[in-house]
């Protein structure tokens, strides 16, 4: 492997609709506890990051209801259930500054990419929009592109 190829970053997955449906206050990155068939299955593109966010349990995040479909379906030994809880890594420290602030808020997965080698997820910390603000979001869009437009 080239060094150029290893250090890219590429994306598998991206959830535009957590940018619609949430306002994101901050972001961090975490790594994520695979088998080696749901590696595959990412680097592949077959992740679904809609509807699935990460919680707080005894002290560990994890990220619930995340779909990866299997890689060969065929070849996946024993049940395998595709949207399973898995596991974030984190620092402590990341993990302390999270504990204080997830009171009222949300952990969204906003994209899922690789970094040297290894299968990344972006968290956001998100606050849910109601349907005024996403109506307002909407306004701003289009005017924007009439903007473009003129120009």
């Amino acid at each position: 492997m080239r060094y150029y190829e290893y250090h890219t970053m590429a994306i598998f997955a991206e959830n535009k609709r957590a940018l619609f449906d949430y306002e994101i206050l901050g972001a961090f990155e975490a790594g994520i506890v695979l088998k080696g068939y749901e590696a595959k299955a990412v680097t592949s593109g077959r992740v679904n990051l809609s509807g699935s966010y990460a919680s707080l349990v005894r002290g560990e995040l994890w990220i619930v209801n995340l779909d990866i479909p299997p890689y060969q379906p065929k070849n996946i030994p024993g049940p395998y259930d595709p949207k399973r809880s898995r596991k974030l890594l984190v620092t402590k420290s990341e993990l302390n500054e999270l504990v204080g602030k997830t009171k009222g808020l949300t952990l969204i997965p906003m994209k899922m990419y690789s970094k040297r080698g290894k299968i990344k997820l972006e968290i956001g910390l998100a606050k849910s929009r109601k349907k005024k603000d996403k109506r307002e979001v909407i306004k701003q869009r289009e005017t924007q592109k009439e903007i473009k437009r003129f120009i």
